[in-house]
């Protein structure tokens, strides 16, 4: 059996077969929408299971475990877009929405209902199938979180509280379209994260760090635990030593990873297509022409294996790809989902994206990077004579029509006369994402993607 086909009849062992659907009846009802004209359907099948646990000074505070599933039904007639859905997964469910969503198009004569058929190529997976939920017993996954505790403290005596948490979710969706077409996804996610309160006589400062994506919990060795708790120790530490930031307009450098979450708020989510086919983007009707400095190539990538942000399939069944976005500063196109791609008369680049099978698919990124540039960090550091070096953020706000963004440094330093010197806390910037493109003078050599 190759990978395609395991993921297949997961789903359909865990969405239809219990339910006594097969692909013909789901062709059936089709039928009940094609009897109005309509451009487009597609049914979105969903079941995922997730959980969650929290410890704090040792101490289990919080445990969570929720399951879902459904299905929803949408149907498209050129700018309207006609949505049902329900938790409860049956043939009479499935008829009942389909006639409630074709009410959005004229009566017509009755066309040919698609016969459902698996996808010919489907893409090879790009994760393990299995439930990471499952992977590991309760009381181990307690055991984790003391160990992470544990490294953390030992790290260093001023660690006076560690907050250690770790998530896992099982999702499995099916896609059946009205172009006949059906994909199926199984998706595993885990993520581990510890926040440190360090004190150092009257002052107390935090730190964290962890990491993630679509593995099973075998991900998390002590070596890895033991790397995210010197992560958070070091960002307390550091921030214990911090002196205010000063105020005013200064070069900033970013440091690799987790900085790039400016790139994703400031400039990713205004080269989503539904924002700029409505021209609410500061980047809208901008596609050939010069968006950034020279030398800025930025791409959105669902095809990284194992990735918290990528996707075998998208939610509306298409393969994800590598998407450039922005070419040596040129502006090449948008992230799109179906429906704004047909309205703007381009491809889907396989970026479709629920929230879950109650939720209509938008546009929205998967692993948005800039890539590397022909610098070396210490020679970006040396050409600073005064500025910010912003090693990792904290929190953020985008407006997208206009590009100002408001972001927050978790960790920063002064840089002076080309070195790294004294750290500082409650550094804030403020810019607005298209102006910042424009002046971005030299791009590192050492692109990395955040350890999710």
């Amino acid at each position: 059996m190759t990978a395609p086909d395991t993921l297949y009849r997961t789903a359909e062992q865990c969405l239809l077969a219990p339910y006594g659907l097969t692909p013909g009846k789901i062709s059936s009802v089709f039928g009940e929408l094609f009897g109005h004209r309509i451009d487009y359907a597609d049914l979105y099948f969903q079941y995922a299971r997730s959980e969650a646990w929290s410890l704090e000074e040792g101490i289990v505070k919080s445990g969570s475990f929720n399951i879902e599933q459904g299905v929803g039904v949408r149907a498209v007639s050129g700018e309207k877009t006609a949505f049902a859905y329900s938790d409860e997964i049956s043939l009479p469910v499935l008829r009942s929405a389909a006639q409630a969503t074709r009410a959005i198009a004229a009566a017509g004569s009755a066309g040919n209902a698609p016969r459902i058929v698996r996808g010919r190529t489907s893409p090879l997976p790009l994760y393990s199938a299995h439930d990471p939920i499952a992977s590991l017993p309760a009381d181990e996954k307690v055991r984790l979180l003391e160990r992470l505790e544990g490294f953390a403290r030992a790290a260093d005596s001023r660690v006076a509280e560690v907050m250690a948490h770790v998530a896992g979710s099982w999702e499995v969706v099916l896609v059946a379209r009205s172009d006949g077409h059906l994909a199926a996804d199984v998706r595993p996610l885990v993520r581990v994260s510890i926040t440190v309160i360090m004190k150092d006589g009257d002052r107390r400062e935090q730190g964290s760090g962890g990491g993630g994506g679509r593995f099973d919990y075998s991900f998390f060795t002590d070596d890895r635990l033991r790397e995210y708790a010197r992560q958070a120790v070091h960002q307390a530490s550091v921030n214990l030593a911090a002196k205010p930031a000063p105020a005013g307009s200064m070069t900033v450098v970013l440091g690799s990873g987790w900085p790039g979450i400016l790139l994703h708020e400031a400039i990713g989510h205004g080269l989503e297509g539904d924002f700029n086919r409505k021209g609410s983007s500061a980047f809208s009707g901008r596609v050939g022409q010069r968006v950034a400095a020279k030398g800025v190539t930025v791409v959105d990538d669902g095809t990284i294996p194992d990735r918290r942000g990528s996707l075998t399939i998208d939610d509306e069944g298409n393969p994800t790809r590598r998407t450039v976005l922005i070419e040596d500063g040129i502006l090449r196109g948008y992230l799109q989902d179906s429906l704004n791609a047909r309205l703007m008369g381009v491809e889907p680049t396989g970026n479709g994206r629920r929230e879950s099978f109650a939720h209509l698919p938008i546009p929205r990124m998967t692993n948005t990077v800039m890539l590397n540039g022909d610098k070396s960090p210490e020679e970006i550091i040396r050409s600073v004579k005064k500025g910010l070096y912003a090693a990792n953020f904290g929190g953020g706000q985008v407006d997208i029509t206009s590009g100002k963004f408001v972001f927050s440094t978790a960790e920063a330093y002064l840089i002076e006369n080309g070195r790294i010197t004294t750290p500082v806390k409650g550094a804030t910037l403020i810019g607005n994402g298209p102006d910042v493109l424009k002046r971005v003078s030299m791009i590192g050599n050492d692109m990395a993607l955040d350890p999710g």
